[in-house]
């Protein structure tokens, strides 16, 4: 006997992004209120952060790095690139939206054809043929989004399981899970597939860069004001911003006592 599936109509859906829209406008206001600890990093919560930290290493070291290795050791090169390739397909039609966003049209177009070229004759993104016309994704997200708004980057957070972020991009990341056109796109019992792939797209990425990962996380003296510095700089620099490390003072105390 087949069981009548229904599905949210699209209505439903609409204003279901809208109410997030809405929140969103009301955390991103928020986030702009935070204001600087007059130190080099916004770095209100660092306690906490800290607490939380320590609890992402821990997860990493039980779990994350030993389900890492034997993601590299069992699936060859070639399997886990078609892998990443496939995930990072999926992630193009939310590139997209928020290109559109930004009125970033040129950048829509390349991502939408890169989208439908490996799509079909990638074999849905497994391989990368769009890659090989030089055709690159140009990545985006709705934090950067929130930024040509002009909502502020709010203070500095070490999320669990997600790790470093900020207040605006958290909030970021949280309309690009629930308002992804894939997800919104694809049956809710098959929604899994995307997210597997996601997942297993990051333990390959750990797997790739194991001692990168292993030097930050575990071997430096203070793995957390190493990895806040790279993550700030990293993410100011995607955003052309004034890099933190202009002004980091290598002999500050890192705990701010």
């Amino acid at each position: 006997m087949i069981r009548n599936i229904s599905f949210p109509t699209p209505a439903i859906r609409t204003r279901s992004v809208s109410r997030l829209l809405a929140a969103v406008v009301l955390v991103g206001t928020v986030a702009s209120c935070a204001a600087p600890n007059g130190k080099q990093f916004n770095d209100p919560y660092e306690a906490q952060n800290r607490a939380n930290h320590a609890a992402n290493i821990a997860l990493d070291a039980a779990l994350v790095r030993p389900a890492s290795q034997a993601y590299g050791a069992v699936l060859p090169a070639p399997v886990r690139s078609g892998v990443g390739n496939f995930a990072s397909n999926l992630s193009l039609p939310s590139y997209v939206l928020n290109d559109l966003l930004q009125l970033k049209v040129a950048d829509a177009g390349a991502n939408t054809l890169r989208f439908a070229f490996n799509t079909i004759f990638g074999i849905g993104g497994i391989f990368d043929p769009a890659g090989a016309l030089g055709l690159h994704e140009k990545r985006n997200d709705f934090g950067e989004t929130l930024y040509v708004w002009g909502v502020r980057e709010g203070a500095y957070i070490e999320a669990p399981l997600l790790g470093p972020t900020t207040e605006r991009d958290l909030v970021g990341k949280v309309v690009d899970v629930l308002a992804d056109p894939v997800g919104l796109a694809v049956p809710s019992k098959l929604r899994y597939v995307p997210t597997g792939m996601e997942i297993a797209s990051k333990l390959g990425e750990r797997y790739k860069f194991t001692g990168t990962f292993d030097s930050i996380l575990h071997d430096s003296a203070d793995s957390y004001a190493q990895e806040r510095l790279l993550f700030l700089e990293k993410r100011h620099y995607d955003l052309g911003q004034k890099s933190p490390s202009a002004t980091y003072d290598p002999y500050e105390d890192p705990y701010g006592k």
